[in-house]
């Protein structure tokens, strides 16, 4: 797509210089495909910058994709005849939860609750709840999916505030798990993949709000 679009605008400028046409655009338009060269370079790369940190490449969409739908069987072959009640958290897990859902080959019902430990590139440790459950999940099924799981305090806390609500059983999906930080003992059932202790955004995962759009998912570069 870069190669055709070099190639019209080369045409483009044969144009100019048949019909004579002012030179001056054809400086803005050099300078135009200088930046142009430069972001497509970077993105060969594989690198993002967001804000004051650069992001590079590390897990690609279609690797992402295909763990989710190795999760997703497993899923929907352990909780066939449950309905199971997805409980999403906010913000991180929204695409994750979004594409898990459409992968699953059962019936099945998904809700979002959103709790609160990232400051930065590190957890506070600190989890406060901001948006509660208004479900009825006694005697349910539920599943809480989430983007990443590192220290654990975020799902034993949820996995307290759900249990006061009779649940007939609590599982754990999580995209991401950082095992070397978990600090808290945890039975997480659906993993999708396991990750070294680095900061990463995309898909979903955020720094400092920005990121959640790209489509793979990118470690820091340390500087």
């Amino acid at each position: 797509m870069i190669e055709l679009f070099y190639l019209s605008i080369g045409k483009y400028f044969h144009t100019l210089q048949k019909y004579e046409i002012n030179a001056n655009d054809g400086i803005v338009f050099g300078i135009f495909l200088v930046i142009l060269r430069q972001n497509s370079k970077n993105r060969t790369m594989g690198r993002v910058k967001l804000k004051d940190k650069v992001f590079e490449i590390s897990i690609s969409e279609a690797e992402i994709l295909q763990r989710i739908k190795v999760v997703a069987e497993k899923i929907s072959k352990d909780m066939e005849g449950k309905n199971p009640l997805l409980l999403a958290v906010l913000n991180g897990s929204f695409i994750f939860a979004a594409d898990l859902m459409r992968m699953l080959t059962i019936p099945c019902e998904i809700s979002f609750v959103k709790l609160a430990s990232y400051q930065g590139t590190t957890s506070t440790g600190v989890i406060k709840e901001v948006f509660g459950i208004n479900e009825d999940i006694s005697g349910r099924t539920v599943i809480i999916v989430e983007d990443i799981v590192e220290s654990g305090l975020t799902i034993k806390r949820m996995i307290e505030t759900l249990g006061t609500r009779n649940p007939k059983s609590i599982h754990i999906c999580t995209l991401l798990l950082k095992p070397e930080r978990l600090t808290v003992p945890l039975n997480i059932e659906y993993v999708a993949m396991e990750i070294p202790n680095d900061f990463i955004v995309g898909y979903g995962l955020d720094y400092n709000q920005q990121g959640r759009n790209l489509r793979d998912i990118y470690t820091v570069v340390e500087s």
